[in-house]
């Protein structure tokens, strides 16, 4: 097949978690025999220059792109908060520019599926259709209006909250008014499929989660320090981070240290604000800022921590530690769509009390490290599978497009 995916971000190189799902889509699709080409919106939070794409990458596929300056701006809020119904977080995104690439693309070569990867480039359905017969499937990175909601709920700051609760709505209008223009729905967990057909998803769909290669768990990288530690790791310029951060601080890490009071946190990173970073600054906690190799970073260090109050979709993070062997401790927001079995291959704590005691058990020995980092591996293996991932939805799009 000839599959065309459109992004809001350049998916190389695998800083965050959108780039690595939508890389590891690319990646599996190639390596199953397809043609892909990648249209992307080269954004200035994840700029990537193209020309200095390795040869290897390059090979998986055509890779298009436009520069699109994507800053956010307090005016550029504020004007669309009173001169638009749109979502902020859309608009950014909703660019001529980018639509005549799209264009140009599709009239260039003849495709069987456009794969949109995320919610606002849904946008641009009606002017694909119009140049193109291909099938449009829409991959649903979380359900957008769920992170904007939780987070309003956690602000505390009124007009904060008041702002939140305003950009929520739009968004969950804006998500409502793209259902079925698609033609498949892909979401990428399967608790995200049925919350998408509860309000109102009349298209077929296939479940399909960010994959793991084989080539990334690597029993040589997991828990080889002797004193434990903490650590987080996550864009720390999106805010269900820096707020699950901070509240692990304000009620967990002191009581942690009066037991412990060698025990350390690493914080590692892109895009922290400065604001973010003099919030941490506390006995215990050291910050990295980001890391050149995630893998590497998380092979120096045995516990991570993920105590997301907010958030939607899948953390990638999550999946990465557990195929390094790491031991997950997360809240269940943060754990959502992966289904681990808490106290065999993850720790689900959703209080500050249950928090302090998941890490109490692994600190103290009274639970095997090594062998929950063992169970994690032998989850992610049984479970994503990219290869096997991404094949599943080949021949679902395969089948799908043979009976029409």
């Amino acid at each position: 097949m000839n599959i065309l995916i459109v992004c809001n971000k350049f998916p190389y190189p695998l800083k965050d978690g959108g780039q690595i799902a939508t890389f590891s889509m690319i990646k599996g699709m190639s390596d199953a025999g397809h043609s892909v080409t990648v249209a992307a919106i080269n954004t200035s939070k994840h700029y990537y220059d193209v020309s200095a794409l390795p040869e290897s990458i390059k090979k998986i596929a055509e890779f298009r792109s436009i520069f699109l300056d994507t800053k956010l701006t307090v005016k550029d809020a504020f004007k669309n908060l009173f001169f638009s119904s749109l979502p902020y977080t859309a608009t950014r995104f909703i660019v001529d520019e980018f639509s005549l690439l799209l264009k140009k693309i599709l009239l260039e070569k003849d495709f069987d599926v456009v794969q949109l990867e995320g919610l606002y480039m849904c946008s641009y359905i009606p002017m694909i259709r119009k140049v193109s017969s291909a099938k449009i499937s829409y991959r649903a990175h979380n359900v957008e209006y769920e992170i904007w909601k939780r987070l309003a709920g956690e602000t505390t700051f009124f007009l904060k909250k008041m702002y939140l609760q305003n950009l929520a709505k739009r968004v969950e209008s804006y998500e409502k008014s793209q259902l079925n223009t698609y033609d498949f729905l892909v979401p990428i967990t399967k608790r995200d499929g049925d919350t998408y057909n509860a309000i109102g998803n009349k298209k077929l769909q296939c479940v399909a989660p960010t994959g793991i290669s084989s080539k990334s768990i690597k029993d040589s990288f997991a828990n080889k320090e002797e004193k434990l530690s903490l650590f987080h790791l996550g864009a720390l310029d999106w805010a269900p981070n820096q707020q699950g951060i901070i509240w692990f601080l304000d009620n967990c890490w002191k009581q942690l240290r009066e037991i412990y009071p060698d025990l350390e946190l690493y914080v590692a990173g892109r895009n922290a604000p400065s604001w973010f970073v003099n919030a941490i600054a506390v006995d215990g906690v050291l910050y990295l800022g980001e890391v050149a190799d995630a893998y590497e970073f998380m092979s120096q260090h045995t516990i991570m921590i993920v105590p997301l109050l907010a958030g939607g979709g899948m953390r990638i993070k999550i999946l990465e530690g557990l195929a390094n062997g790491n031991v997950v401790v997360s809240t269940s927001i943060g754990a959502e769509g992966i289904p681990a079995e808490n106290g065999k291959n993850i720790f689900i704590a959703n209080t500050s009390q249950e928090y302090i005691s998941a890490i109490k058990s692994l600190m103290s020995g009274e639970i095997d490290v090594h062998s929950i980092g063992e169970n994690a591996k032998s989850f992610i293996k049984e479970n994503f599978d990219n290869t096997s991932i991404v094949s599943g939805l080949l021949d679902f799009y395969q089948n799908q497009i043979k009976k029409i």
